[in-house]
């Protein structure tokens, strides 16, 4: 599992490593693929582990995490290695050496940074750096040097937002130079492990490969494994990766149709895996009334998930009692942001559950039946081990699709609105737009909510609807203050109809066949848009949304259309559309029957997460 990764990682020998502890959250992981970007092994090890853990590396990483510090081993910092802490763990270093934690008016987001001292960690670095922790060192120990410091939105300068102590071989950065929003930040990573600790760049996807092989083998042993195959970038490698371990024979793949695929998905997955000889012990299941009858009228998102990831188990456990093979392993084709996100590490929130990760999935890892050779690896990494076993390019650059596929797209409601709610996040949106004197466009509060993630932290809030606006940087940038300025608010989408709504109306609505076939629809007209337009390849994903939504007393539904920039799913920027394809979007979309309108999601990822469930 990931948590015990280091005892993949630990069995390659003869390579320069990395530690970096984790607080809990998206940091750590994030850390340790930048550093493997530097042909640098890393390790994950935990705040609570022994001082004995951490032998034979060559420097630490405290990465940011929740702000909860119980169980930290502070033994940590006699270590005769460079250490750097970043965000919280900056705080935490602060704190051991003497210097002093404050409130900040820093929020989470982009600032620009001022170098005020040369020094190796800070050489080429420049920013913008992007922070998420509400407290900021206000003091630091006699031993440190102010490196730089961060221009807040006030005019303010924090001044301790890098400092280094070369006596003590302590460094640290309030900010997160991991997360691809931070300019520069693999600059300063990449200053620390090479030029600080002194590492060599030996460490690559061929000996993870390698690896990864041994390890496979180590743990199936005599038995074969039965793999969840959904024709995605990861079930594929994962696929493919098994094979080349244990032989065609004695790997069995599952496709299920749980009703929640995309447009012809499951006709197109099976003629994928026929195409590359991937057929040998290919079984497939239409589950959609199974599927459909287990969610039945639920409508709460984390309910829906649990009920999809128990669901396709039932449905494994079924099959493969049918085809005789029910002491096969289970793979799946499981990547950390998965498991980062349902909140695997110590210390770490749930944002939201992932189908590979309910409690039977949990109960099945622990008893040694799953097998996931992924699970330490970004999208990003997947794609170069697919690249070395040969994957097509076509293959590997498919946009990501969930597990739970369109599940996670159709929101669902009970119908229920808290009006008192709604109105304070109004009055907050018109106070922001009164003092930002906007005249020629409306800011609504609409009554339905996505997950999110603030600081680290799941929220479950509103979006806002903005209509008008001259262009996308407008609206844009409009959003991004709005965003960080009012409370209760995680979205924002800018309607692509031809007027401002007078009314909205949250209507009742359950996982249906028929809403299905819909966003199905939408999403086939928006995938297509893409490709006919050259988009496909520069745009990481673009989820297609629907949420039961009536817009001047016309309609059941509000489409969203989600395209995003992104690597490792950990972090993500809205992306721009041009109005041509924004123009055709609309004519096909709002013309389906049941549209109540059309938008685009123009939120970052934090604070929403790119699926609105």
């Amino acid at each position: 599992g990931v948590q015990d990764c280091h005892l993949f990682w630990g069995c390659i020998v003869g390579h320069d490593s990395i530690a970096i502890v984790d607080f809990g959250g998206m940091f750590a992981h994030l850390f340790a693929t930048k550093v493997r970007r530097l042909k640098v092994l890393a390790e994950i090890r935990q705040p609570d582990d022994p001082v004995e853990a951490f032998q034979g590396f060559k420097g630490v990483i405290l990465a940011g995490g929740t702000g909860e510090s119980q169980g930290f081993n502070k033994a940590i910092f006699v270590l005769d290695v460079p250490i750097l802490g970043c965000g919280f763990g900056h705080l935490e270093m602060a704190r051991f050496y003497g210097g002093s934690v404050g409130p900040s008016t820093l929020s989470w987001g982009h600032s620009d940074l001022k170098i005020v001292a040369d020094h190796p960690l800070v050489d080429g670095f420049v920013g913008p750096v992007w922070s998420s922790q509400q407290d900021v060192v206000t003091s630091v120990g006699p031993e440190f040097a102010k490196l730089a410091a961060t221009v807040c939105k006030n005019g303010d300068l924090l001044p301790f937002t890098a400092v280094a102590s070369d006596k003590l071989r302590r460094y640290g950065v309030q900010f997160h130079p991991e997360v691809d929003d931070t300019v520069d930040g693999d600059k300063l990573i990449a200053n620390f492990v090479l030029a600080i600790c002194g590492c060599k760049p030996s460490w690559t996807m061929e000996t993870y490969l390698e690896q990864q092989i041994a390890a496979i083998r180590q743990q199936v042993g005599d038995q074969s494994v039965f793999l969840l195959a959904s024709g995605g970038v990861d079930s594929t490698v994962a696929a493919v990766l098994l094979r080349r371990a244990l032989g065609p024979d004695r790997l069995h793949l599952l496709h299920v149709d749980n009703g929640m695929m995309r447009k012809n998905e499951s006709a197109n997955v099976l003629d994928m895996f026929r195409r590359f000889d991937m057929d040998h012990n290919l079984h497939f299941v239409d589950a959609t009334d199974t599927f459909l009858t287990a969610l039945g009228d639920e409508v709460e998102p984390e309910k829906k998930r649990k009920i999809i990831g128990n669901t396709f188990i039932s449905e494994f456990e079924r099959i493969a009692k049918e085809l005789g093979i029910e002491r096969h392993l289970l793979g799946q084709g499981t990547i950390y942001p998965d498991t980062v996100e349902t909140g695997a590490n110590k210390g770490a929130q749930t944002i939201k559950t992932h189908h590979n990760r309910v409690p039977v999935i949990d109960q099945m890892i622990a008893q040694g039946r799953v097998v996931e050779p992924l699970a330490d690896l970004y999208k990003i990494e997947v794609r170069e081990l697919g690249e070395l076993l040969g994957i097509d390019r076509e293959l590997l650059w498919r946009h990501p699709f969930p597990g739970p596929g369109l599940g996670v797209r159709l929101l669902c409601s009970d119908g229920k609105v808290d009006v008192n709610e709604i109105a304070a996040i109004q009055q907050e949106v018109d106070r922001f737009i009164a003092k930002k004197g906007t005249v020629n466009m409306q800011f609504l509060a609409l009554p339905i909510k996505s997950v999110g993630v603030k600081g680290d932290r799941r929220s479950y809030e509103h979006p806002v609807m903005i209509s008008g606006g001259a262009n996308w940087d407008e609206v844009a940038n409009l959003a991004d203050e709005l965003l960080k300025t009012v409370p209760g608010v995680n979205r924002c989408i800018w309607n692509l109809g031809s007027h401002a709504p007078k009314s909205v109306e949250l209507l009742p609505a359950t996982m249906t066949r028929a809403r299905l076939d819909l966003l199905r629809e939408a999403d086939h007209i928006v995938m297509d848009g893409l490709r006919r337009h050259g988009l496909y390849d520069d745009i990481w994903q673009c989820p297609t949304a629907l949420v039961p939504v009536k817009i001047d007393n016309a309609g059941q539904e509000l489409c969203i259309v989600r395209p995003i920039h992104s690597e490792r799913a950990m972090t993500a920027t809205a992306a721009s559309l041009p109005p041509a394809l924004l123009k055709e979007l609309a004519d096909k979309i709002l013309a389906l029957p049941g549209i109540s309108g059309l938008t685009l999601d123009l939120t970052s990822k934090p604070p929403g997460t790119i699926e609105w469930e």
